[in-house]
């Protein structure tokens, strides 16, 4: 997984009135925890460009008053009317521990349903996996080049070393369906058919 340097200044003062106030100056109050202590800070807004608003999932180099940690966004707000991030939540990344993260799901190859006719449907964006920061890739691409009409892929199909992926393993998450288009060249094939039997 890709990772995003971001530096942040210590938070003294944690009330509504100072946030408000921190995020007219473009600052964006932030906390980090799951290591051993938890940390108030604020991080300037433009530092978020290439974290937040992208479709690509990084986790955070955090440097914090001269000290650095790995963490992952937990949680963001952002305000109902202007779309303006308010707070971010940041989870420690902690050695040997595993995490729970949302990562891209990707397909690729061509669907012979998708050939004859039949419509291709991508249920998911994203996959809540969970494992061990090193071990989390920075997508799961699904061949789809041996789907026909009436074919899915579940969530059980998807296999990843050290990986889990927390879900139901019956939820389908890519389908080829049968279009209006299919039935009825079909049923032209098979009044087609009939026609040449009859005149047999």
């Amino acid at each position: 997984m890709k990772s995003v340097s971001i530096s942040g200044s210590p938070r003294e003062n944690v009330g509504k009135k100072d946030a408000k106030a921190q995020r007219n100056q473009g600052l964006i109050p932030c906390v980090i925890y799951g290591g051993q202590n938890q940390k108030t800070f604020v991080v300037e807004e433009s530092q978020f460009r290439n974290l937040i608003y992208t479709p690509e999932v990084k986790y955070v180099e955090l440097t914090i008053d001269g000290n650095t940690y790995k963490a992952v966004i937990q949680e963001t707000q952002f305000h109902p009317i202007t779309d303006r991030l308010l707070h971010v939540d940041f989870l420690e990344v902690v050695d040997n521990k595993p995490i729970t993260i949302e990562i891209p799901f990707k397909i690729k190859g061509t669907s012979p349903g998708v050939l004859k006719g039949g419509s291709l449907q991508k249920r998911v964006r994203k996959l809540k996996v969970r494992g061990l920061l090193e071990n989390i890739p920075e997508d799961i691409t699904a061949d789809i080049s041996n789907l026909d009409i009436e074919d899915v892929i579940r969530i059980s199909d998807i296999n990843i070393d050290n990986i889990s992926i927390i879900d139901n393993p019956n939820k389908v998450i890519v389908s080829v369906n049968q279009t209006r288009n299919v039935v009825a060249s079909n049923d032209a094939e098979e009044g087609a058919e009939e026609g040449a039997e009859a005149a047999e």
